[in-house]
Parts: C-alpha cells; structure tokens; sequence
C-alpha cells in the first residue's frame, strides 16, 4: 500500500511539474524582454562622433558624459565604436600619447548591432559570443534608435529571473501567481 501511495505522489507531482513548465514556458515567451522594452527603461541616448573627431575631443566627450564608448559616425553610418580600453591598448603600444590622433586610427571597426525586436537573452549570448560590451540598436538595419551596454543587459536578466523566481514561490505556496 505503501508502495503505491508513493508512486501515486510521483506522478502527481510529474504532471504538476508538466503544467507549471507547459504554463511557466508560454508566459516566459510572453514576458522576455525586447531591446525596445530595454530602451523605454533606460533611454534612447546616444553619444558619437565624427569620423575625424581627434582622440582629444573623444576622451573628453567620454569623461563628460560619463560612459566607456562612443560610436563613431561618418555621415549617418556606423564606421566604429571607440572604447576608453582603445586608448589604453594604444597609449600602452605607443611611446607618444598623441591625443591629436584621429579616432578612426584607434576605434574597434567590427560593430555589432541588434534591433529593437530581438530579446535580451539573445543580446547577452551575441556580447558573451564576441567578447563586447555594448551593443547599437538599428531600426530596419539603418536608423540608430540606441545603445545598449553589458550592465543594461545584466540588470534586465536579474530583474526577469527575479519575477520568475517570485511567481513560483507564489505558484508553490498557492498565492496569487503573477508570472
């Protein structure tokens, strides 16, 4: 008898665990966050510079604003994305620190971006894949409509699991479960 109440309790438990992942996994897909869900918390601020900006004006535009990169424009498209760590690398390479240097000569050149409409999870695989830390977002491959770095990305996961981890506690404790 006893034998057979615990076999009843396994698969009782088996299909609980079948409906809250059935349930659990139509919600998730529902609820993953959006780079443009990411943008309306966070802002559509971008800072860039011209093509023949000198390493100067950059730095500077760097240590006013506050951030770890600008992109680089020549006219309307991204042609680079200049990092604090470019100048490092280059400062260290160099005997001269010539800060009269245009930014193209420093700047990363591979640029990847995401659209509006991709997922946070799938900006966190694309900057862990190619070891980046910030991404531009385009609309339709061509209007720039933001920048999204590792932090913003890091804190919106944390922020998902969080309220996951909330709505199963409350699923397990029989509260109201609010996904």
């Amino acid at each position: 008898m006893r034998q057979f109440s615990l076999i009843r309790n396994a698969c009782v438990i088996v299909l609980i665990y079948r409906l809250v992942s059935l349930t659990w996994t139509k919600e998730r897909e529902n609820l993953m966050a959006t780079v443009k869900n990411l943008l309306k918390t966070k802002g559509n601020d971008v800072w860039t510079v011209p093509y023949t900006a000198t390493v100067k004006e950059t730095l500077k535009i760097l240590a006013e604003k506050n951030i770890g990169a600008v992109l680089v424009l020549e006219g309307e498209k991204i042609v680079g994305i200049f990092y604090e760590r470019d100048y490092a690398r280059f400062a260290a390479q160099n005997e001269s620190l010539l800060l009269d240097e245009p930014v193209s000569n420093l700047m990363t050149r591979a640029v990847y971006y995401v659209s509006p409409q991709q997922t946070v999870d799938e900006c966190m695989a694309l900057m862990t894949s190619k070891h980046i830390r910030h991404l531009p977002v385009l609309e339709d491959e061509k209007k720039l409509v933001g920048l999204i770095s590792i932090g913003d990305v890091v804190r919106q996961l944390l922020e998902e699991k969080e309220t996951t981890i909330q709505g199963l506690e409350n699923y397990i404790l029989g509260r109201e479960y609010s996904g």
